[in-house]
């Protein structure tokens, strides 16, 4: 006889397993189903996130930091060292570390929380029942109230530029380097791109990325873009190419050229790694029996309501696999939702105050509108931005590039956004997020009293700015 559940979700990345927590506390007889195995063949929760994203990168992104400022900025302290040397197998055996740490630490929280885990392949069949296919090839069948699908999403794979696992790699390869490339390519300028392009440009490989757009980090507001761009080119030498198209590659002696349009014509280049970040898509194989119900947009995602219903009832979806930016606190957030909605409780999630993050160094992190898009909206506005360059902490830092930029409605004063480019963004900008969740206006922020010396006093000083009324800063010109 078929096992039963109230909840039965499928996937324990960031959207799934909190999904599942939320679920049995609020009392409901909770299952979550997962198929990653780690290196030895065990179940690792967590998704692509912990095993092979958010985690893996940002202790690799810690590292590398460190690093390079001990090979540069460290003198500028006072501090001098001989012989620096990274050891790249030890930086990997730390990132794994931590990966174990906090796999094994949702493992830990479905004990602890009474969620049944259970390993192998799920897929939703008619009535809610869910079929569970073991590593072993033996199957046994689900019945569940409710269902929450979570199954995440994979990198993309071009025509032009097909994946070896050894010389072209996607961002999960990209983690596992050995060595450091003496010469490295980058597809893609977006947030993995930069990110894993940094890593390796920091521990001295020359790094080249081309970007089949022509405008750098379009969704971002352009005056921080354009300071970013400015950032990672000249001061860092990553060398990004706009406009860029990929057109094919040859892997010859352990080598991997690359062919290229550009405004100029045809190019190519030639790398010892090239890795591939030109987006990921939701990852719906093999998931829906197609009695299922369960309906996917025109791009292949999981089509629900600003609820995560799906078109079947009783179905939930949420994460990477539904509409939205592709986020694992956006994912998660969803999953405290459904869970709630399914304990009968009334939930929303408000998605205009999700913030996006790209942790290069500096950072840069952004809630709400962008300039841009309140043009093309007609919302008249009005914005302030402070650099970090006159802030006293940043200085102390030796880090003062950058700055924090809001935006407010002309008429009302509430802030539709706030942009940080620069040391801790990912940090300063939730105060963005809990001022825009709370409707505060730019003389709100004015009115607070921030700590000094901090670089969150460049937030009062932006919200200042707005109105022209900025203290540690010229103020525009009244015309």
């Amino acid at each position: 006889m078929a096992k039963q559940f109230d909840v039965v979700v499928i996937g324990s990345g960031p959207g799934g397993y909190v999904a599942a927590i939320k679920a049995a506390q609020l009392g409901l007889k909770t299952a979550c189903i997962e198929k990653w195995l780690d290196k030895d063949n065990k179940p690792s929760y967590g998704g692509t996130c912990l095993n092979v994203g958010c985690i893996p990168s940002k202790a690799l992104l810690e590292s590398s930091e460190l690093y390079h400022q001990a090979d540069g900025s460290f003198a500028d302290h006072g501090i001098s060292l001989k012989s620096l040397k990274m050891d790249v197998k030890s930086m990997m055996g730390r990132k794994n570390t931590i990966v174990k740490n906090l796999t094994q630490g949702v493992a830990g929280l479905f004990k602890s929380n009474g969620v049944t885990s259970i390993e192998g392949t799920g897929k939703l069949l008619a009535n809610k029942e869910v079929e569970v296919t073991r590593h072993d090839g033996s199957k046994e069948t689900l019945k569940a109230e409710n269902v929450i699908l979570a199954s995440g999403s994979v990198p993309i794979d071009i025509p032009p530029t097909p994946i070896d696992g050894k010389h072209i790699v996607d961002s999960e390869g990209a983690l596992e380097f050995e060595s450091v490339p003496k010469r490295l390519g980058v597809i893609g300028a977006g947030v993995i791109g930069l990110e894993l392009g940094s890593v390796w440009k920091r521990l001295g490989a020359e790094v080249v990325v081309l970007e089949a757009q022509d405008k750098f980090l379009a969704a971002a507001d352009q005056q921080l873009a354009k300071a970013a761009f400015k950032s990672f080119t000249k001061d860092q030498g990553l060398d990004i190419r706009l406009g860029a198209r990929v057109t094919g590659s040859e892997v010859k002696n352990n080598k991997v050229t690359v062919k290229f349009t550009d405004g100029e014509g045809e190019k190519n280049e030639t790398f010892d790694k090239l890795i591939v970040c030109v987006g990921r898509r939701p990852y719906t194989d093999g998931l829906l029996a197609d009695d299922s119900g369960v309906k996917l947009d025109e791009r292949g995602f999981i089509f629900v309501d600003d609820q995560c219903r799906t078109s079947t009832p009783g179905v939930f979806a949420v994460g990477d696999v539904v509409r939205g930016p592709m986020l694992a606190h956006k994912g998660s957030e969803e999953g405290v939702m459904v869970a709630e909605i399914i304990a009968g409780h009334k939930a929303q999630m408000n998605y205009e105050t999700v913030a996006n993050v790209i942790y290069t160094n500096p950072e840069m992190a952004w809630v709400g509108k962008t300039e841009e898009e309140l043009k093309a909206e007609g919302v008249k506005y009005k914005a302030g931005a402070f650099p970090f360059a006159a802030n006293g902490r940043a200085m102390a830092a030796n880090d003062t590039t950058g700055m924090v930029k809001i935006v407010a409605d002309e008429e009302t004063d509430r802030v539709l956004g706030m942009h940080v480019f620069g040391l801790h963004a990912s940090e300063i900008v939730m105060q963005g997020v809990i001022a825009m969740e709370f409707g505060s206006s730019a003389e709100d922020l004015q009115l607070m009293c921030f700590a000094h010396p901090t670089l969150s006093e460049s937030v009062h000083e932006a919200a200042l700015a707005v109105d022209n009324k900025a203290l540690h800063v010229a103020n525009r010109k009244k015309r």
